[in-house]
């Protein structure tokens, strides 16, 4: 902790959806005051890798960083990037397109604001998850092996961006029924590729994940 003693925030980023034969790509963004988090240390106590909670573990969760968004200490966001997208500029390209705007939501100043101090943007320690990188004006940040199981910043964005990825995908399986949406979330189950065969590819799904899928 010593060593982050110098940071006004830790913003935590991760990312839901890379894997998923329909729906957007998501990043989650969470940012926490430090002198807030040294204060409420126990408010994260008991939290496990954010992939092995149940889905009413997550809710819980979600509904927890919300009443901490409340009260002034917690920042978080999600931002989407298309199927469509995804097809036309590549994965990659997608996601850093969605950690550019969920950052955006949380931090706008220091991210897209050239005259801001270089104190300004050192005060701002950002931890990614995976393989995530952050626009290149954050100085301070750490790429992060497994980050959802080490640091609670990354883990809450994980949170925030499986439950919101997960409710877009309930809303959009009201659209289309017929692929069950809500189940699998646009996962490649076999229940979705039949439902693919069967009814065809919809605009949300990823072209670019099923070239070798005969319908």
């Amino acid at each position: 902790m010593k060593r982050r003693n110098k940071y006004k925030y830790i913003i935590g980023v991760d990312e839901v959806g890379r894997g998923p034969l329909a729906g957007p790509v998501a990043i989650g963004v969470v940012k926490l005051k430090v002198k807030s988090l040294k204060v409420k240390t126990k408010w994260g106590h008991g939290f496990k890798d954010s992939k092995k909670l149940s889905p009413r573990a997550r809710e819980a969760w979600f509904l927890k960083i919300e009443k901490a968004q409340s009260e002034g200490w917690l920042e978080h966001a999600v931002a989407f990037v298309s199927a469509s997208v995804i097809d036309k500029k590549g994965l990659s390209h997608a996601i850093q397109i969605a950690i550019t705007r969920a950052l955006k939501k949380v931090d706008p100043v220091p991210a897209f604001n050239l005259r801001l101090s270089t104190f300004d943007l050192r005060q701002r320690r950002v931890l990614l998850d995976g393989g995530l990188r952050a626009p290149a004006q954050y100085e301070h940040q750490k790429t992060i092996i497994k980050g959802d199981e080490k640091e609670l910043a990354i883990a809450l964005a994980s949170i925030v961006a499986k439950v919101t990825r997960d409710a877009r995908m309930v809303k959009l399986s009201k659209k289309f029924p017929a692929y069950g949406f809500e189940k699998h979330k646009g996962y490649g189950t076999h229940a979705h590729y039949a439902a693919i065969k069967k009814h065809g590819i919809i605009p949300h799904h990823r072209k670019s994940f099923l070239k070798n899928i005969k319908i």
